[in-house]
């Protein structure tokens, strides 16, 4: 006789297997086992400023001299296994990583990331963050990370995806950078007032973001600014991620992915706190002369 499962149970299997995918995407398992491999020293420490608090990633590399500190922004998922392994693989570099969870309170019980039920939420979440508040943030991981034992006062932001946007729009916000890094992310409407390089990272095959690199090219020229975008051939966005994610098969994620790290590395290691702090104090003198 044949047996025919009820449709109740058809769609509980379906909705099961549906949320099992969702956390799955989320868990980036894969990231997680390389991060708990690590050798390197990772903590997590509350930002304080106003009445707010912000939980940070930290990782400290195998160095015995002082090293640049990196502003990690993450992607629009929010804080991810991935976002916290790539700051490993930075720290493996050479740098004090200092990574923000910018969704910091508003998950379940005052939570963070990956207090999120699904990456969806965790999406919608990161959509509403405030641009102001997002700075007030960033602010606070700088100021954290100028006053790191260990570091030697260069600061430069990493952001990817939406934290791409982000670490531009900090550029325009912050003046003791050394160096901004974006990657496929887009540029804020005033550019006038950055006064760090900014290099820029994108792929060939993501006309939303990589479209408006022209016009980011004549507004930073125009206004004196250094750009330097690189486009890689055959990636999509979120080749950073993609590139190292297994279960991604496009061979261009993976080869945008080494070319852009290597880049990036090449870059932080040859950022010199000097011009920031040059930046800085003729910002301050200026002030000072204002009546």
């Amino acid at each position: 006789m044949m047996y025919t499962i009820p449709r109740a149970i058809k769609l509980f299997a379906f909705v099961s297997l549906l949320c099992l995918a969702t956390v799955a995407i989320q868990a980036q398992d894969w990231a997680k086992a390389r991060l708990e491999a690590s050798p390197r020293h990772h903590e997590y420490v509350k930002l304080s400023h106003g009445s707010r608090t912000v939980q940070a990633f930290v990782v400290y590399p195998e160095v015995k001299d002082k090293a640049p500190a990196v502003i990690l922004i993450h992607e629009i998922f929010g804080l991810t296994d991935w976002a916290k392994e790539m700051a490993d693989e930075l720290a493996a570099q050479g740098f004090i990583v200092v990574a923000p969870d910018l969704l910091s309170g508003p998950g379940a019980n005052d939570g963070g990331s990956s207090e999120f039920p699904s990456q969806d939420a965790a999406i919608k979440a990161v959509s509403t963050l405030d641009a102001n508040a997002v700075l007030a943030d960033l602010d606070a991981a700088a100021d954290y990370a100028k006053q790191i034992p260990a570091a030697n006062g260069t600061i430069a932001p990493v952001g990817f995806c939406w934290g791409g946007g982000k670490s531009f729009a900090f550029a325009a916000h912050r003046k003791d950078l050394s160096a901004a890094f974006v990657f496929y992310g887009s540029a804020p409407s005033d550019v006038s007032t950055i006064t760090a390089p900014v290099y820029g990272f994108y792929a060939a095959n993501d006309a939303r973001i990589t479209s408006t690199v022209p016009a980011t090219v004549s507004a930073m020229k125009a206004a004196g600014k250094k750009y330097e975008p690189v486009t890689y051939d055959g990636a999509g966005h979120g080749f950073m991620r993609a590139g190292e994610d297994p279960a991604n098969t496009v061979p261009g994620n993976k080869t945008a992915r080494k070319q852009a790290f290597s880049r990036l590395v090449t870059l932080l290691k040859n950022m010199n706190a000097a011009p920031a702090a040059s930046r800085q104090n003729e910002t301050l003198t200026a002030a000072a002369r204002i009546p």
